[in-house]
């Protein structure tokens, strides 16, 4: 109780100077547009000002602030456009990176803007614009102005993967930082962690134990037509890949492009570094230049994590002496080809049906923090990673202990190299790995969407929608009861709990 009263005046303080930083934030975002880091037609969305209608009856409110962390609540989104037909569901994010892909993926019936900045004004503007019956956040986006300014209007509010790196749990653990998160947790109606150490951190960061629930990583939640193709993924499998939930991913013009990569690629050993970041350049080459003495017909695909790095890439390829071709030029790939450079966004995922190995970026220079490589994994890549993955060694850890061979890590490009060497020159070894990334993404994919939803359901929806509807769906709708054997819905409001409730039930006992 005393944190949470120092914490009011540290929210006060915070509060009075986001609002004195307003005129140089606004600065700061006219500076960003001019340099192409915001939206040059909706960077206005950025200070409340909606470019949509709200449109009547409840409303979800979705928050992620980049691409990685939206990815990983489409899936969610979609089950609960499925479930929740009549719920309006509106999403932010903040990047253009983000924007860019995921306005694609969505749902026609879902309203998509970019994320307000955290000041009084703008997230009180756009909390009573939008008026949402709750707020649901990705990862670590724990601003301030935007969960209390909901929990006083009354709005539920959880965050989901939720997750505190090293330094942010050292700079929260300050007598006032810790002060206003205990706060600004104790606002929170669920909170679902990344991983169990995730849920450790929450707690001794003074979140209430009892809306801490964990159930798994959202980032495993890709659609079930991927996941459940036994070994790589086919193009049969990705071009039916996302009718499950509605999402859509490649275009027929996307779809006719792979293939016809494939095909290019046809005959030449293959290998992709994906989502590399600067610096990280010069290990990729260094590899690549390594593999190709004994490999004369090597193609490396190389991902940069933004295209913005295309330049810094070129400039190292022709240093190296390397013949490259980037696909935002377009160009075919050629006998004389040594590098493939896909310097766009958004097709990720469809590239890995290029490669049988997959290495992840972001991963071998201190200071970085790894990515997400479950995608790679569930298109039947074979997985290495450096050793500097933050909070993505929860992700090694799980694959790891479901399948010695799932994922391979590595210290540095020489070991890299003798281990990219060994998949080329041993199939056997090659295709184990690939199965065994499958297999484990397969696993840890398993249900992880519905378990999730199931919580924000009962402990968000029906809390911020009312008992008397719950109640009503619980009893009525047979898409609200679970199958025989798993436990029903808790009807809040008659404090009972169903289980293995059929499509009808009429209580033999008193309500």
């Amino acid at each position: 109780m005393e944190r949470v009263e120092k914490g009011k005046w540290a929210y006060m303080a915070y509060r009075a100077v986001t609002y004195s930083l307003s005129p140089f934030l606004y600065l700061h975002l006219q500076w960003r547009r001019l340099k192409g880091l915001e939206h040059p037609l909706r960077w206005p969305e950025r200070l409340a000002r909606p470019s949509l209608p709200r449109p009547p009856g409840p409303l979800l409110y979705f928050h992620a602030v980049s691409l990685g962390e939206g990815m990983a609540a489409i899936p969610l989104i979609n089950h609960c456009t499925v479930q929740r037909p009549d719920l309006n569901v509106l999403m932010t994010t903040a990047t253009n990176s983000a924007f860019d892909v995921i306005k694609d993926r969505l749902p026609n019936s879902v309203l998509y803007q970019f994320a307000p900045l955290d000041t009084p004004a703008a997230m009180d503007s756009f909390l009573g614009y939008w008026r949402p019956n709750a707020v649901i956040l990705m990862e670590s986006e724990l601003w301030p102005n935007l969960i209390l300014g909901a929990s006083k209007k009354g709005i539920i509010v959880a965050l989901l993967n939720a997750r505190v790196s090293k330094k942010s749990f050292s700079r929260w653990s300050g007598t006032i930082a810790q002060s206003l998160l205990v706060l600004m947790l104790s606002k929170f109606s669920l909170i679902i962690p990344l991983s169990t150490l995730q849920a450790i951190n929450f707690q001794l960061l003074h979140a209430p134990p009892f809306v801490i629930n964990f159930v798994g990583d959202l980032k495993y939640g890709m659609p079930t037509h991927l996941i459940n193709t036994v070994g790589p993924a086919t193009d049969e499998a990705y071009a039916n890949t996302f009718s499950a939930t509605g999402e859509t991913d490649d275009s027929e013009k996307t779809n006719a492009e792979i293939k016809d990569l494939q095909l290019q690629l046809s005959n030449r050993q293959v290998w992709m570094a994906s989502s590399i970041h600067d610096g990280e350049e010069e290990v990729i080459l260094e590899v690549h230049k390594d593999l190709l003495q004994k490999y004369p017909d090597l193609i490396t695909i190389i991902v940069p994590r933004h295209p913005q790095q295309r330049k810094k890439i070129s400039l190292a390829l022709k240093r190296e002496g390397l013949e490259a071709v980037f696909r935002s030029h377009e160009k075919k790939i050629m006998p004389s080809t040594n590098v493939y450079v896909t310097d766009t966004l958004g097709e990720l995922r469809s590239l890995y049906r290029l490669t049988p190995i997959a290495v992840m970026g972001g991963s071998f220079i201190p200071g970085l923090a790894g990515h997400n490589f479950s995608e790679a994994a569930a298109a039947g890549c074979a997985i290495l990673t450096g050793c500097h993955i933050g909070h993505f060694s929860h992700m090694v850890a799980s694959m790891l202990r479901l399948n010695s061979m799932a994922v391979l890590q590595v210290s540095g490009s020489t070991e890299l190299s003798e281990a990219l060497e060994e998949l080329f020159s041993n199939t056997d070894s090659l295709e184990a790995r690939r199965a065994a990334a499958k297999q484990a993404a397969r696993a840890l994919s398993n249900g992880i969407v519905e378990r999730v939803w199931n919580l924000i359901d009962l402990h968000v929806v029906r809390k911020a929608i009312g008992s008397e509807i719950g109640k009503r769906k619980c009893w009525r709708n047979p898409g609200w009861v679970t199958q025989v054997g798993h436990p029903g819905l808790t009807c809040t409001s008659m404090r009972i709990q169903l289980f293995a409730c059929p499509t009808w039930v009429t209580p033999s006992f008193p309500i």
